[in-house]
């Protein structure tokens, strides 16, 4: 299994519930969350702060989040048709086998910290694809990777930025219980996380940085697996009766 859990039922979700499932207009018509042990959990409402939006009503987007790239809707477009996020699929591919962590997650990192440009440097000194901090960079470096270079310019290679900040989603997910507050974690620090009890604090701009990775991710596994759905079964919260998708 890997680590995000099973991305086929996943995606099977999804396009089910996005095709046959009415919800009031106010609301998104899914939520959900990956646990540490790799299982995704859906509801049709908001059953605690661990679920965020998966899908939302119409043309509703997630916007923007502050001091960041792009929307949604833009960062998806690109990611369609961009030779630079195309080059670095061996990379992630690479990273995904050694850590676990699925390419369309680390591919929709990437869209929201970078916009995939390899030399960027943010106003806090993060560094490349991933925006990594160097003390973070260090700490996720193996010894080899400490002694070939310096830390600075490792972060600056595709390659080395992305097996870092790989160890790093794996890590924090491990340690965070799941991903949405690993997601935190990356964006407003560990210490943060822990003091709002393991969730994602409530911080716009933390808030938006979740729930727009997670949307471009859900969006991103749909694209990859739905066509290799077996069986997925959807309990509802509501009236809506158990369906099997075969």
């Amino acid at each position: 299994m890997r680590w995000c859990g099973a991305p086929q039922a996943l995606a099977a979700s999804m396009v089910w519930l996005s095709s046959g499932l009415s919800v009031r207009a106010a609301e998104p018509p899914l939520w959900g969350y990956v646990d540490a042990q790799g299982v995704a959990h859906f509801s049709t409402k908001k059953e605690d702060s661990r679920y965020t939006p998966v899908l939302r009503q119409g043309n509703e987007d997630i916007g923007r989040v502050p001091g960041k790239v792009a929307s949604r809707k833009a960062l998806m477009t690109w990611l369609a048709f961009a030779p630079e996020a195309k080059a670095l699929l061996p990379i992630l591919r690479e990273a995904e086998a050694a850590t676990g962590v699925d390419v369309e997650l680390m591919q929709a990192l990437i869209a929201v910290e970078s916009g995939f440009k390899p030399d960027l440097v943010s106003p806090k000194g993060a560094i490349g694809l991933m925006q990594i901090t160097p003390d973070t960079g260090e700490r996720y470096a193996t010894k080899a990777e400490r002694a070939a270079r310096p830390v600075e310019e490792r972060l600056r290679d595709p390659r080395s930025n992305i097996m870092t900040g790989a160890r790093m989603l794996a890590d924090l997910s491990r340690r965070m219980g799941g991903i949405a507050p690993a997601l935190a974690a990356w964006n407003a620090g560990e210490g943060k996380v822990r003091r709002h009890g393991g969730k994602v604090p409530p911080f716009a701009e933390t808030e938006a940085h979740v729930h727009l990775v997670l949307e471009i991710y859900w969006e991103l596994l749909q694209q990859r697996q739905q066509r290799n759905v077996k069986t997925m079964n959807l309990v509802s919260t509501s009236a809506t009766p158990t369906a099997t998708l075969r």
